[in-house]
């Protein structure tokens, strides 16, 4: 089965497989025009609450919360229309824009015709917590995913102000924004339940009439 993987890096886990055309900054995943399903991980820095502190620090409309340039929207579409799944940043204030449910930690929540999730990836093998959230778009409800939250060696972003004893060793941007492979192969497990079926150019409103009509398509994945 193929996959379309959007918004991944120039040295993404991704491009090891063969079965995944991987879009990334030079390629320009807005220009995806596919009807796999996806695998997108859209830029979550105006969506977090540092957004903001950097916006009042430093003005300018490129450092405006939420102001990605429409890469959520595109990657939600994608994945609303096509199947897959959809990863960002906890408390990630997209997930309000676009009217999705906000995840519980340990179990899948359904969320319009998908599903969401709170996962840390440091079940996975990430040095640090991080954690993240999901938005899953299939058949069926999604399988489970490993839900312990191992603390992490390491962190993330600058330094915690509570005090040295509340620090640890920061990753490297690089390292940080890095998908674990175990992380990558449960997402991909996730959009291979996909049916081939599934994978064809719908609207959106299409998709949401045959939810609320229940005729035999269950949106999750």
């Amino acid at each position: 089965m193929q996959i379309a993987a959007l918004f991944v890096a120039r040295d993404s886990i991704y491009k090891s497989f063969d079965f995944i055309d991987c879009y990334d900054m030079e390629r320009d995943a807005m220009s995806y025009r596919g009807t796999l399903p996806v695998i997108a991980h859209p830029p979550c820095q105006l969506w977090g609450n540092m957004a903001f502190v950097n916006y009042a620090r430093w003005g300018g409309d490129h450092n405006r919360p939420g102001n990605d340039g429409g890469k959520f929207k595109f990657a939600l579409s994608c994945v609303n229309r096509y199947g897959g799944v959809l990863e960002h940043s906890k408390n990630s204030r997209a997930w309000s824009e676009f009217g999705l449910i906000k995840p519980e930690l340990g179990k899948w929540t359904r969320s319009g015709i998908g599903w969401t999730c709170e996962v840390w990836q440091s079940a996975y093998g990430h040095r640090a917590n991080k954690a993240t959230w999901l938005y899953c778009v299939g058949n069926t409800k999604p399988t489970e995913l490993r839900w312990e939250r191992p603390a992490g060696s390491h962190q993330v972003g600058g330094q915690d102000q509570r005090g040295k004893e509340k620090n640890k060793p920061t990753l490297s941007r690089r390292e940080a924004n890095a998908t674990p492979i175990d992380f990558a192969l449960e997402l991909i497990n996730a959009v291979r339940h996909v049916p081939r079926n599934r994978a064809k150019k719908m609207n959106t409103k299409e998709v949401y009439k045959q939810h609320a009509t229940n005729k035999g398509w269950k949106f999750c994945g």
